[in-house]
């Protein structure tokens, strides 16, 4: 039996590495016991010499699957790959039947895995340590994935905060990025992050978007599950706006019109008339056709459209996310 130990960091490149030389040589997958990290003795297994096969090849498939599944907890996971690569070698289709349950629940390992990716790029909050007036401000970020992903998510978050050096602490491993390259380190103790004085402004934000007249508790949690909330700034004013969410709906409706109001007429009309491209710098034109506008649902628990304001020529433009419930009652953006 022989025992394969991966390192903490670069755990695909290794893994690719062992694996081709694993099939090249021939060695099949029950011979293998595969360890990420310090591996304690196993009675079963021994640390033999490296082999050196010969060059194989895969489908790309296979590659983008593993570079996925190779960061998932799962500590099957090296073994169901290297089972799966070596059966590969016997029908190069295999990976196209959905059915077979190793394709199966490999994908559904990348599956959790990229979802778990994408989590993380939406809920990390950076917290500044460092000088305010200095040239590069410096960052700091606390995050629990379900997955060993840091590594996979680290490059994104190089590419979107390249103006500033940060560091992203997980309970298993610790990025560093100093505007140049993204480096990585053992898991530390999460760290003592300073208070953040945006957090009030982006709390307060937070509050006055949320709608109660669209709130689906159940589609809400599962794109912001309850395991995220401790690390978000706006997560103690979940529960509140929640349980308030019914009577401030009510509140909307009673303070809706009772009678149709004076642009009804002109809706009636239009939707009578046949549609007419909106010439471009006519407003009255737009805010008409937006008051009219029925493609799609949203429309239904509004009480009117919210439409901008300003020039049309601005050179600047401030798009806001949805319209809350005193926009929605006053017709205008920004006055929650």
């Amino acid at each position: 039996m022989r025992r394969v130990v991966l390192p903490e960091i670069g755990t695909f490149e290794a893994w690719r590495d062992e694996a081709r030389a694993l099939l090249g040589a021939g060695v099949p997958p029950e011979e293998v016991l595969w360890n990420r990290g310090a591996a304690e003795a196993d009675l079963f297994a021994e640390a033999l010499p490296p082999v050196r096969g010969g060059a194989v090849t895969v489908p790309k498939g296979f590659v983008d699957l593993a570079r996925l599944v190779v960061w998932h907890r799962d500590p099957e996971r090296f073994a169901r790959l290297y089972a799966l690569l070596w059966a590969l070698g016997h029908d190069r289709r295999l990976l196209e039947d959905r059915g077979d349950p190793r394709v199966d629940r490999l994908r559904r390992m990348a599956k959790e895995v990229s979802r778990d990716r994408h989590k993380m790029t939406a809920f990390v909050r950076f917290r500044e340590i460092g000088d305010p007036a200095a040239t590069r401000r410096r960052f700091a970020a606390w995050f629990e994935p379900s997955h060993y992903i840091l590594e996979l998510a680290a490059p994104f978050f190089a590419k979107r905060f390249g103006d500033m050096d940060w560091s992203i602490f997980t309970p298993d491993l610790t990025a560093h990025f100093d505007g140049f390259e993204i480096r990585f380190a053992p898991a530390e103790a999460r760290p003592d992050l300073p208070d953040d004085a945006a957090e009030e402004l982006w709390r307060t934000y937070f509050r006055n978007i949320f709608n109660p007249a669209r709130l689906k508790v159940g589609a809400m949690q599962a794109e912001m599950p309850k395991k995220y909330w401790r690390n978000l700034p706006e997560a103690p004013l979940i529960p509140e706006l929640i349980a308030e969410a019914q009577s401030r709906a009510q509140a909307m409706a009673e303070a809706a019109p009772s009678l149709p109001p004076i642009r009804a007429e002109r809706i009636t009309e239009r939707l009578r008339a046949p549609e007419a491209p909106v010439p471009v710098g006519d407003r009255e034109a737009l805010l008409t056709g937006l008051a009219g506008c029925r493609r799609c649902p949203l429309w239904q628990n509004a009480t009117q459209p919210v439409a901008g304001e300003g020039p049309l020529d601005a050179a600047l433009m401030i798009v806001g996310e949805q319209p809350g419930d005193q926009e929605d009652l006053a017709g205008r953006p920004f006055v929650g």
